[in-house]
């Protein structure tokens, strides 16, 4: 997951009107770390376009001018789910209508019927199952690997990993569940289950879901056996400005003693058939993140975790088209084909489920960025010149 940074920008070319940016500009590209209280400057500066220019050139700086996808298929092999985290639409019990749980062979049959030529990771990521045997879940990936050669095996958030130490009987390790894991064939994890870190806001939105240290301690371990993973940060429901800067802040003190982070992912809030939207309703308050507040987000993201290598703009959730400008805004990856996307769905994304890899490439190429498709590790696989 090397990048070969370009040369920081002189400071001159990148204009701030906004004098408190001045600092952080000429901090940010001569690669000296920003602080908490300046992240904050970040957050509630008036100059957005000043803002989004040294994002820009943070990018440019560390990832250079190459934009980043995956060929992806998204699995998600249950919506059988316990937790019941308020900001959920895909959840379902056991018995409740338009429930799916499969077993291992509707996986095989689920991947055989949206298999590509060019597919090279299958994401996991899906419910708590109550019943689902520890067994199951190292057949899924074992399966996977040996049936789908050369397709990397993407899988399990760490509020799933802290869900299988639970099953497992005798009960396992987050290190001894990861090692299993690994040696089945799973070679990265995805970042999701982060939510937000605070714990005001996690008690209210995702009370029965591993903790934030849970979380973190997951991702520690992970990177120790080697297990590169991403993260993600769920913004525009509950939380203030300072937890999502918190969220990030703790993000980058773990990268700083691992360096296992790929990318980071901020989900903007989905306000539809969960029960937080009709809380947020119901007091009043706007439920849908804006096209502002996500570049903003992403342009605070890529300039205050300057050791984490991507930042990405997850075109489910925010739309191709500001996913596209988000593309001069600090992100380097905009995530990849997906194909048949369910958990954002389920909480009202009105995205297509998926795209096609010529659609990837004339979003990257028109905004004047180089398209590479990679694999699940960011090596690089073709380049679009």
């Amino acid at each position: 997951m090397s990048v070969a940074p370009s040369p920081s920008p002189p400071t001159a070319d990148v204009r701030v009107r906004d004098a408190a940016l001045e600092p952080i500009r000429d901090a940010a590209l001569a690669g000296r770390r920003i602080t908490f209280e300046q992240g904050m400057t970040l957050y509630r500066t008036r100059d957005v376009p000043g803002l989004l220019r040294l994002a820009d050139a943070v990018r440019a700086r560390i990832v250079g001018e190459k934009a980043y996808f995956v060929h992806s298929l998204r699995l998600s092999q249950t919506n059988v789910c316990y937790v019941g985290c308020t900001f959920c639409g895909f959840a379902r019990k056991m018995d409740e209508e338009g429930v799916w749980d499969y077993d291992l062979e509707d996986v095989w049959a689920y991947v055989d019927t949206h298999l590509h030529p060019d597919l090279t990771e299958i994401h996991i990521a899906s419910g708590h199952h109550p019943k689902r045997p520890w067994q199951y879940y190292l057949d899924l990936v074992r399966g996977l690997t040996e049936r789908y050669p050369g397709v990397q095996v993407k899988a399990w958030t760490a509020a799933e990993i802290h869900h299988f130490t639970k099953i497992t009987r005798p009960r396992l390790t987050y290190r001894e569940v990861l090692a299993e894991l690994k040696e089945a064939g799973l070679v990265a994890m995805p970042g999701g289950g982060a939510e937000i870190f605070a714990e005001d806001v996690r008690r209210r939105i995702a009370r029965a879901k591993v903790t934030a240290e849970g979380w973190l301690e997951v991702h520690r371990t992970a990177h120790e056996l080697e297990i590169p993973t991403n993260a993600t940060m769920l913004y525009g429901h509950v939380e203030s400005l300072e937890d999502r800067l918190d969220h990030m802040d703790r993000l980058r003190d773990l990268q700083d003693e691992t360096g296992g982070f790929m990318s980071f992912i901020p989900l903007a809030y989905q306000p539809d058939n969960n029960p937080l939207a009709a809380e947020l309703e119901a007091m009043g308050k706007r439920v849908h993140t804006t096209g502002l507040d996500d570049l903003r987000n992403l342009a605070v993201a890529r300039i205050y975790l300057d050791n984490v290598p991507h930042i990405k703009g997850y075109w489910i959730m925010i739309t191709p088209e500001q996913t596209q400008l988000s593309l001069a805004a600090g992100v380097s990856d905009v995530d990849g084909t997906i194909k048949d996307e369910r958990i954002a769905h389920a909480s009202g994304a009105v995205t297509e489920a998926g795209m096609t890899e010529e659609e990837l490439v004339r979003l990257i190429q028109d905004t004047g960025r180089i398209a590479v498709r990679r694999d699940a590790l960011y090596n690089e696989v073709r380049v679009f010149e």
